[in-house]
């Protein structure tokens, strides 16, 4: 698994659209509403923007942060499970975010370790590394030859690595809930690897997710591809994001 992004929900266009009238009193031109709409869990009621309002948001839009306050006040809620080495780049966005996470200090012993756990799609394995029958690596191949103590050569494959380092923590893990002895806990802790996946729920505004999606489209992660696509998908965002596409 690579990110996998659940329970999306989205709230405050309500209070967030009165409030974008305030500045020039012009509340009697709104013209949004409540409305029953459909999709593949059934009916729900959403708030949708009539013409008049959209017109000014995409105008506030496109006049900047400063006028555009009312992004601030649409709230964006999900469920997000991903690798720690992306969770340290979305960590960027500490200002206008919360995040509540599965704790590894607390809870990274409570199940064994499986390869579902990690994202390693990328790993090289005896496939990539090796020629079919041949014992030597093909050039270039990121493998380590280690000599056990019978003097047998072995190759170690990045997705070696990461299977013995699985073997280890959970034998640490073993070892920790039979003696409740920390020094084996601290091995789950140093040797985990940044690709164990760690869900948290987020809470962001719209201003925040357009940041997002400007400053990290085409990254070199796969992992913001995804995520940058699922936030292009909320209510109204393409519409308020036409100058940042350069429509």
């Amino acid at each position: 698994m690579s990110i996998k992004i659940e329970n999306i929900w989205v709230g405050g266009f309500e209070g967030a659209i009165r409030g974008m009238r305030n500045p020039m009193n012009s509340w009697d031109k709104q013209d949004s509403s409540y409305i029953l709409d459909s999709n593949d869990s059934g009916l729900m009621v959403v708030y949708n923007l009539g013409p008049n309002d959209l017109s000014l948001a995409k105008k506030l839009c496109k006049s900047g942060p400063e006028h555009r306050k009312f992004l601030r006040m649409i709230h964006v809620q999900m469920d997000v499970t991903a690798p720690l080495y992306w969770w340290k780049e979305f960590d960027t966005y500490k200002v206008g975010t919360v995040a509540n996470s599965c704790s590894t200090m607390h809870k990274i012993h409570s199940k064994e370790f499986t390869w579902d756990d990690f994202s390693c799609e990328h790993l090289m394995g005896v496939l990539d590394c090796f020629k079919p029958g041949e014992e030597q690596p093909i050039p270039d191949a990121p493998v380590v030859r280690t000599i056990t103590h019978d003097g047998d050569e072995v190759w170690t494959t990045p997705e070696g690595v990461l299977s013995r380092t699985i073997v280890m923590l959970n034998l640490c893990r073993a070892l920790y809930l039979k003696t409740n002895d920390k020094r084996y806990w601290w091995q789950l802790i140093q040797l985990l690897p940044s690709s164990y996946n760690q869900k948290r729920t987020l809470d962001f505004n719209y201003e925040t997710a357009m940041t997002i999606i400007r400053q990290r489209t085409g990254h070199k992660l796969d992992e913001w591809h995804v995520f940058v696509d699922a936030i292009k998908e909320l209510p109204y965002m393409k519409e308020f994001m036409e100058k940042e596409n350069g429509q």
